[in-house]
């Protein structure tokens, strides 16, 4: 059926009844989760200021403590060291013979030690996180980064199984499977006792996440009319994953243990429960699977909740696909399977990848900015009101291509920009920062929208599904990009801003789909620009199997 047809089938429900409102904000609500339990790891994972332990039972007099560990300058600020001290050893003998240091002794030539009795943590800004309690730091802190990654390698598989298995059993049990997955994991994951496990916990958290959060959204894209499809996919969805990442830093300020925090992060996901019984699974992909009857009932409801009056006969025969032969089944490979589809899909995955290094970098990197974690927390969050306000405007009457040049070479430039500022601006450094992110997060809205109406509704969620997979190898790498400023201010900058900068060209060489139809089928799809040949998808008469062949 084509994106008309069923459009003009389905108009007696009108634009925005009491089902499509009922399907928009119990779809956008289940965002909110998705908000908070991939940025937790911003403050159980943060590192407290630290430096070695000097035990309680060492015997030397409390100004030999206070001179135990060794001075070194950070970022122009001279510091206690954080992975050495004093050999104690040297320092007890000394301060048993009554020396004192500085005057009697030069405390600079005593050689150093690492931090054999292990670390002592401020507690000003934390009670615990997986840092201080697992002792992520010198030698191991490049645990640290790895346990963001792991996440993310999560996400990574969650979107290669979950956009075929929704494709293949329907959007609403994977999105209510998955959701399931990302609560239960992420309690258990607060009893964690090992950092091994509770990675590996993580790891399936990962899973969960995105694949709710990408079932969600296709879900809703199909069920809306044309109308409400925009608002729904740059500013609902997006909107309540931001309502879900500002409610982060002001549940962290006030719950200072690692644990406890995401025990509170944890239990509204147990209420989503009852919205089975009210969000309905999607017509489009009922029929794009020949289950008609299905359809009509879901069509059906939905009138009787609009109090109107549907037609007898709601989809008629001969308008279904395919009208001969079996019924044809689509996987990941049909991504890759014509010229056309196939440089649509690496530009797209390009650019998602490049996208998500940026997005999550930035957000990952708050509280490592001067001032308050919590308050650039919630300033990184709060910055993606105001972008996906602009990605919607922008959606609503300008072409997806311009859309997201602009958002991304916006975002790109500004990251460059940051390393012209002198080190004393702290603040001007931030607020671009923020703006860099104010362009990624605006992009990121747009090319999810700008996705999905490129793809058919047969391959959308898989489409979606292996873009969101392309963009882990982004976000994957993305805590390295951080770990990156500890040798290199400027370099996580630079490096961030060039590749935006780039991807923002790259979205020029994609199709236009502003005000175009939805397509249905694979052959409804736009053609890649400056390609000569266009590939055509038909129904063998004898398999029913989809042929391919290019054709100039």
């Amino acid at each position: 059926m084509t994106e008309n047809g069923y459009e003009d089938n389905t108009a007696f429900l009108g634009e925005w009844g009491p089902f499509q409102q009922m399907v928009f904000f119990l779809l956008c609500l289940s965002i909110i989760p998705n908000g908070f339990t991939g940025m937790s790891i911003v403050f159980i994972g943060d590192t407290p200021s630290h430096h070695c332990l000097i035990p309680a039972n060492a015997n030397i007099t409390g100004e030999w403590r206070n001179h135990s560990i060794p001075l070194e300058e950070e970022s122009g600020t001279v510091v206690l060291s954080k992975c050495a001290r004093y050999k104690l050893d040297v320092i007890k003998s000394f301060s048993e013979r009554g020396y004192v240091p500085g005057i009697d002794v030069n405390v600079s030539e005593i050689q150093h030690e690492t931090c054999l009795d292990g670390w002592e943590y401020d507690r000003g800004t934390y009670i615990s996180t997986i840092v201080s309690e697992w002792d992520l730091v010198c030698a191991d802190k490049w645990k640290n980064p790895l346990t963001s990654s792991v996440f993310f390698c999560g996400v990574l598989t969650g979107s290669f199984l979950s956009g075929q298995l929704s494709d293949r059993f329907g959007r609403k049990h994977v999105l209510f499977a998955t959701m399931g997955v990302q609560t239960v994991f992420t309690f258990i994951q607060v009893f964690s006792p090992t950092w091994v496990v509770f990675c590996a916990l993580f790891f399936v958290v990962g899973m969960g996440q995105i694949s709710n959060y990408v079932a969600a959204f296709v879900l809703g894209t199909e069920i809306l009319s044309p109308s409400k499809r925009i608002i729904y996919s740059t500013l609902g969805v997006c909107m309540f994953y931001t309502i879900g990442y500002t409610l982060l830093p002001a549940v962290a300020f006030f719950i200072r243990d690692w644990r406890m925090l995401m025990l509170a992060l944890t239990l509204p996901g147990f209420l989503y429960v009852p919205f089975w019984w009210f969000i309905p699974e999607s017509p489009r992909w009922l029929l794009s699977q020949g289950r008609v009857e299905e359809a009509e009932a879901i069509l059906r409801d939905a009138a009787r909740r609009n109090r109107v009056t549907a037609p007898e006969v709601i989809f008629q025969p001969v308008q279904l696909e395919p009208k001969a032969g079996k019924l044809v089944a689509h996987n990941i490979c049909d991504l890759v399977r014509s010229s056309n589809i196939r440089w649509v899909s690496i530009t797209l995955w390009l650019v998602w990848t490049i996208l998500s290094i940026g997005y999550f970098a930035l957000s990952l990197n708050t509280s490592n900015l001067a001032g308050s974690s919590y308050l650039n927390c919630f300033l990184s969050a709060a910055i993606e009101v105001p972008a996906y306000t602009m990605a919607w405007l922008m959606f609503r009457c300008c072409p997806r291509r311009l859309c997201l040049f602009s958002t991304l070479f916006l975002g790109g430039v500004v990251l460059l920009c940051i390393n012209l500022i002198p080190p004393n601006l702290s603040s001007v450094s931030t607020a671009l920062e923020m703006l860099g992110k104010f362009g990624v997060t605006a992009a990121f809205s747009i090319v999810y929208a700008y996705t999905a109406e490129l793809y058919p509704t047969v391959v959308r969620n898989t489409a979606i599904g292996a873009c969101s997979m392309a963009s882990r190898v982004g976000s994957i790498s993305a805590p390295y990009f951080i770990y990156l400023g500890g040798y290199s201010k400027s370099l996580p900058y630079i490096l961030m801003g060039s590749l935006t900068a780039l991807s923002g060209l790259l979205s020029l060489l994609l199709p236009e789909s502003h005000r175009m139809p939805l397509p249905d089928t694979i052959t409804h799809m736009q053609t890649f620009p400056g390609w000569k040949k266009r590939s055509v998808y038909k129904l063998s008469q004898s398999t029913g199997e989809e042929d391919v062949s290019d054709t100039l």
